[in-house]
């Protein structure tokens, strides 16, 4: 048997006020009956179920766990590499407050969603990094995800081949037990402008191992400038840039891994569907295992004791009779 609670010092103050008392009243029935010369022994009737009552109390308090009840618990979850752009063109406004903060309110609400699943975020432009790998640790997640800038990257240009690549890598590597095939999830975030000339090589590879692709547009195609210090950026001419989102990329990238396309503009966010998209995901079986399950059977001790309560208030013995 397994107790709930330890026994303590609240339990012996019990035992000892009971102890005490009713010795008092003992001693002062057996005087009575003695200069009365009546029979005193029925007092031990009370005393016999008053204390069966307190014993009966005290070990429902200690809460009494026994049985060998075991219940197989299963861990089931998906994999999920979220790629996010910080090039600059990320920094555009044409999306309040601007693409990339939005892009990272909306990762918070997917690391929200999937807090059963392991999540984990690459960070590139023209190079891919691990800004955090796969973890169940949302508070670690949502850290990485608020330090995300677009000075933590080279500003070189965009390429998809080497995030998709280290999403690809991580996913593949990860170690432990699997029963049945890995639900694994890559999320691309960018405003479409690819310059690599490896992505469709890796998306056919992301296909051949049937690893689930999303990409998730953020922009307008009116486009917006870029914050560059105290004004905007502008090219050698000293024209505006104004960057637009090139969903054409990223829509076929999609297709190419049987994956969907997403988008977050002026007027649409998509979000919500993508949460939806992948929550119907079937996750895998990381790991099975026997746990005890027997529970608190206190209140059986408990039931007891107000029987014998009752009994107690029931039953009418007399302690002194003239």
């Amino acid at each position: 048997m397994v107790w709930f609670r330890e026994w303590g010092s609240t339990q012996w103050i019990v035992v000892v006020a009971f102890i005490l008392f009713y010795t008092i009243y003992i001693v002062k029935i057996v005087r009575i009956s003695r200069t009365l010369h009546t029979p005193f022994y029925t007092i031990f009737i009370k005393l016999i179920l008053r204390t069966a009552f307190v014993i009966l109390l005290l070990v429902a308090f200690l809460g009494p766990t026994f049985g060998d009840s075991k219940r197989e618990v299963k861990s089931i979850g998906k994999d999920i590499m979220i790629c996010v752009d910080l090039s600059k063109s990320m920094d555009a406004f044409d999306v309040q407050p601007t693409r990339l903060e939005k892009a990272k309110y909306e990762m918070k609400r997917i690391v929200e969603a999937f807090n059963s699943d392991r999540v984990g975020v690459i960070i590139f432009s023209s190079e891919a990094f691990m800004q955090c790998p796969l973890t169940y640790d949302q508070n670690a997640l949502n850290l990485f995800i608020e330090t995300m800038n677009s000075s933590l990257v080279p500003s070189s240009g965009t390429d998809f081949g080497p995030p998709l690549r280290m999403a690809l890598d991580k996913l593949e590597n990860q170690e432990g037990p699997s029963t049945q095939q890995k639900s694994k999830v890559i999320i691309l975030i960018s405003d479409g402008e690819d310059f690599g000339e490896q992505t469709n090589e890796i998306a056919q590879e992301i296909e051949d191992k049937n690893i689930k692709l999303f990409t998730l547009g953020i922009g307008t195609e009116k486009g917006g400038q870029i914050l560059a210090g105290r004004g905007y950026k502008t090219d050698a001419q000293g024209n505006a840039v104004v960057t637009k989102l090139n969903p054409k990329e990223l829509k076929s990238l999609a297709t190419k891994t049987n994956g969907q396309y997403f988008e977050i503009n002026e007027n649409q966010n998509d979000v919500a569907r993508l949460i939806n998209t992948i929550g119907k995901i079937e996750g895998e079986l990381r790991d099975a295992r026997m746990v005890d399950v027997s529970a608190n059977q206190y209140y059986y001790f408990l039931l007891a004791a107000l029987l014998i309560l009752v009994l107690d208030l029931l039953v009418d013995v007399k302690t002194v009779t003239i």
